[in-house]
């Protein structure tokens, strides 16, 4: 449909005195200082690092490239970060890994958020999202190249915060060897200068030392030789015996301004050389069911309200353009419209889940696309001594950041042609470029996209349906645009974790091993890994995926395709346990298979932090999971009181082996989060489906996990290795439920396999 302008014009808009709307001011990327030093690593084979200097010396229209570091006349060290901070910390502990092999005074240490050009693509990190994330991804188990990361052709624009990646891939692989690079370039231009062997230099603190001679001088007074040194690719890094930064519980850099309210976000942004008052604000409305269009709207009233500055049919959904939020917001909601017919058969919740249903039907015993395989599941469950079916289902859920969708656009032409500029809190800032520029016809290089912190994500911002939204009202316009989300359209309009049904049959020996493990489901993304129980050793696997449609879209969502089938398969590994007549977690321990001493670590931890064996009131019970996820594994027990008739959660123990953990705090809060995530989905998440839109609306109707409710929680961390370590974002949510699930079965001997589960005790 073509765009519609049933408003008034650009160039005639006027505003009201309801306009005035107290904001941050923006803080744009910062000015390099005089006689910075900015070291450079390579981040694609054949990129030129020679050009650095030129290219980052501060002159119009230059951009940063291929570097890491920057060392400033005033021997600031600051570390140039390429993944976004979403409040996970990131920012901070890529900064502490380059510092420490730098061997910078943490104190003086700052970030600066890369620029969204296509110089950071971190090689590692798209490596990473076309491998599997486990150490038990056995040669039986079938890849998935459909999911949101993995999708190859995507890699161009791999400038990705997701995966529980950043400190894995960009940390060990880029990070610490830029600032063993810099440091290293910083000795040899002390050496030449001092007339000395590089070798009897040594550094502490941005200091170069020479005890022989007594000399010493801050990293700032050798900056400018520095620049001039070669520049060492693969420098011989730390052992951890001599980390003094990494593994330590180091200061967040991005916390103060957070706590002052200084941070910027991208509701906050600001447009440089506009005015506030000439900066117009659009509040949109997509069709309630996916897949339909805007056919028509009654617009009259909104038409007269104080501030409307335009009213927009694009088609896709409606654009209200006032001259704030309030005033678009309130004349939107009086437009009706009509929209075009759904072809979806899916008008309900149960219509949804009876085509899962039947999908698993029509797949059997044997049907369906392999997703794992080895001995003979069949002829193993025909012939087990005891026999176990079970079903499992996990509804839609919505990702519900904190900091609503928006995206702020200006599409403008200049003497160089068109231009885009875009201020958004987005994980995939060179996706959202991408889509901007296919959206608006335009090349990549004539748009730039912000990106300050985000305000929460979990998946949601990996997407780009509101840039391209916003970047469409701003053409349409003619004037730079701030388009905000209300919650209702978030959660209405949105894209969706998943909701699956998976289905088990399970055959057991005589001696209570679980022999045959049948498993058909019908939602597969990724990881690839996430549905096969690799950690365990069962003769006889299969997993497959019957496909079946989905009637709302998807998007990835924390943890992704672990966040149900941690779930479904440690809830059926609970029941085998049960019907085994054994204690559960003894009986993991049992059937951990090969490779697995990570895994019976956690285990035993685990047991000890919650005093597994120890005998608990009446109604009181305990439940436990294991899952590896992301490089990290991580086993939680939680304890459940059921004495009221319904789940009152007590206390969460976790034991997390992620290899080595750089920053303790940081990936407590990181685990503590993400169980408090999964704990909320597991009580109470859950999107549902009325004549083909969704239900739910705000958080009175999609509930968070409160304070009150919320249990004690308990992180132990195991350092087993420094290579390779594990991520901390995600691997905290996918054993929570299932914990919850298993620890509500022994207090009370109700088996819930379905989620949430609040209201299974309403």
């Amino acid at each position: 449909m073509s765009e519609q302008d049933t408003g008034t014009a650009a160039a005639k808009k006027e505003r009201s005195t309801a306009a005035k709307w107290s904001r941050r001011g923006f803080i744009g990327a910062g000015v390099l200082a005089g006689g910075a030093l900015l070291i450079g690593v390579g981040v694609r084979p054949g990129n030129p690092v020679g050009k650095l200097k030129a290219t980052v010396a501060g002159g119009a229209g230059e951009e940063l490239v291929n570097s890491w570091v920057k060392i400033g006349a005033d021997n600031i060290v600051t570390a140039i970060i390429p993944h976004c901070e979403m409040g996970q910390g990131a920012h901070s502990v890529l900064a502490q890994m380059l510092a420490d092999e730098l061997d910078a005074d943490w104190a003086k240490v700052e970030v600066m958020q890369a620029p969204a050009d296509g110089s950071y693509i971190v090689s590692d990190t798209a490596r990473m999202f076309v491998a599997p994330f486990t150490m038990n991804a056995a040669d039986w188990i079938e890849p998935t190249w459909d999911g949101l990361f993995t999708q190859i052709g995507r890699l161009a624009d791999a400038m990705i915060t997701g995966g529980s990646s950043s400190i894995r891939t960009t940390g060990q692989y880029q990070m610490r060897i830029a600032g063993a690079a810099a440091r290293k370039m910083l000795i040899g231009a002390a050496a030449d200068e001092w007339g000395v062997p590089a070798s009897e230099i040594t550094t502490r603190d941005s200091t170069l030392i020479h005890s022989g001679s007594g000399k010493s001088a801050p990293y700032s007074d050798f900056a400018a030789a520095a620049a001039e040194q070669p520049m060492d690719s693969s420098p011989a890094l730390k052992d951890p015996k001599d980390y003094r930064l990494m593994g330590k519980s180091k200061r967040r850099t991005d916390i103060p301004a957070k706590v002052m309210g200084k941070a910027d976000f991208g509701i906050d942004a600001n447009i440089p050389g506009v005015e506030l008052a000439d900066l117009s604000y659009a509040a949109v409305r997509r069709p309630p069911v996916p897949g339909t269009e805007v056919t028509s709207m009654d617009a009259e009233a909104a038409k007269g309200m104080p501030g409307v500055q335009q009213i927009l049919n694009m088609g896709s959904f409606i654009a209200v353009v006032a001259d704030g939020y309030w005033n678009a917001q309130q004349a939107l909601n009086t437009i009706t419209a009509e929209y075009s017919a759904s072809e979806s058969p899916i008008k309900t919740t149960a219509d949804q889940f009876a085509a899962f249903r039947d999908a698993i039907d029509s797949a059997g015993d044997d049907g369906g696309e392999q997703a794992a395989s080895k001995g003979d599941a069949a002829s193993a469950f025909a012939d087990a001594a005891t026999k176990l079916e079970a079903e499992y289902s996990a509804p839609f859920l919505a990702h519900a950041p904190m900091e609503p969708v928006n995206c702020t656009a200006w599409v403008r032409d200049t003497d160089d042609g068109a231009k885009c500029d875009i201020w958004t809190s987005t994980q995939v800032p060179l996706m959202a470029r991408s889509a901007a520029a296919g959206a608006l016809g335009m090349d990549d290089e004539d748009i730039t996209v912000h990106h300050p912190f985000l305000g929460g994500a979990f998946g949601r911002r990996l997407e780009n349906d509101y840039v391209t939204m916003a970047v469409r009202v701003a053409k349409a316009t003619g004037y730079p645009i701030k388009m905000i989300w209300s919650r209702e359209e978030d959660t209405q309009k949105a894209l969706y974790r998943p909701a699956d049904v998976s289905r088990f049959k399970g055959g057991l020996d005589a001696g209570g091993k679980l022999i045959a493990y049948n498993n058909i489901f019908t939602q597969r993304h990724d990881p690839a890994e996430a549905s096969v129980p690799g950690i365990y050793d069962i003769a006889n696997t299969s997993v497959r995926v019957a496909e079946a449609p989905l009637h709302l879209p998807f998007s990835a969502w924390r943890s992704v395709d672990h966040s149900q089938q941690g779930f479904f398969i440690e809830s059926f590994i609970d029941e085998a346990a049960i019907a085994a007549g054994a204690d559960p977690l003894e009986y993991r321990l049992n059937m951990l298979g090969a490779n697995t001493a990570r895994h019976k670590g956690v285990l035993e931890k685990v047991a000890e932090m919650s005093n597994w064996s120890a005998p608990r009131g009446e109604g009181i019970g305990l439940g436990v999971a294991i899952v590896e996820s992301f490089g990290t594994v991580g086993a939680e027990v939680i304890e459940v009181d059921m004495t009221s008739g319904g789940p009152k959660m007590l206390n969460v123990w976790a034991a997390m082996d992620a290899g080595y953990v750089m920053n303790p705090d940081g990936f407590r809060n990181q685990i503590e989060g993400g169980i408090v995530f999964g704990l909320t989905a597991a009580m109470y998440g859950e999107i549902e489906l009325e004549d083909g839109a969704v239900k739910q609306s705000n958080f009175h109707d999609y509930q968070m996990l409160r304070m009150d409710e919320t249990p004690a929680i308990e992180v132990a961390i195991i350092n087993s290795g420094t290579v390779p370590i594990g991520g901390a974002g995600e691997p905290g949510t996918p054993p929570a439920a299932p914990a919850l699930a298993n620890a509500i079965f022994a207090a009370s001997g109700k088996r819930l396999r379905e989620m949430p589960f609040a209201k299974q005790f309403a």
